[in-house]
């Protein structure tokens, strides 16, 4: 058999498969018989090509092909919706956080929790982890730097995204303590 034709087959193979398995999630009653259909035709289509294809290229074209005809049927029954007047009425994606009453002392803390203060935090977490975690130091090390500026980052959108801030300044300042409390507890050894 021609390399075209073995893929030509296992694209319809799968293809026919991956439609009878969508057919039997959609029905109601009877869907034992599609599912069946759908699973051998699966299966066989995954085993025959290490036969024809070889022990090594076939399986592996048939599980690429597979994924691809079973995406080309999930595509084909794609519909676009009309949207709802609910979502038509709203301007953003996101709500809008709550209204703040603008005030210098709010402003000097959501900046202070933002930057500094989140920052603190993200390190005494990196740091926490670069200590307590098992495996070689320069793995932990490499770890540990690495989750600082993603913590800094969360810590930062949710503190300009919440509207109770000392509720986070409260929850940054406990992470910085109890991340560097637990790191000199053990100590980097």
């Amino acid at each position: 058999m021609g390399f075209p034709v073995a893929i030509a087959a296992i694209i319809a193979g799968s293809g026919a498969g991956a439609w009878s398995l969508r057919r039997a999630w959609q029905l109601k009653a009877g869907k034992a018989r599609w599912r069946r259909v759908g699973l051998a035709l699966v299966g066989v289509t995954l085993l025959w090509p290490a036969w024809t294809l070889g022990e090594a290229r076939g399986p592996f074209m048939a599980v690429t092909l597979l994924s691809v005809a079973a995406l080309g049927v999930v595509a084909s029954g794609y519909t676009q919706r009309p949207a709802r007047a609910q979502r038509a009425t709203r301007e953003g994606l996101a709500p809008e956080p709550a209204e703040r009453a603008p005030s210098a002392w709010r402003t000097t803390l959501r900046w202070s929790l933002a930057g500094p203060i989140g920052m603190v935090a993200a390190m005494g977490l990196g740091i926490s982890y670069a200590v307590w975690a098992p495996g070689e130091i320069q793995t932990r090390l490499l770890i540990g730097g690495l989750i600082v500026p993603l913590a800094w980052g969360g810590a930062m959108a949710w503190t300009l995204a919440d509207s109770r801030i000392l509720r986070a300044a409260a929850v940054l300042v406990g992470t910085a303590i109890v991340g560097f409390g637990a790191a000199m507890l053990k100590g980097l050894a």
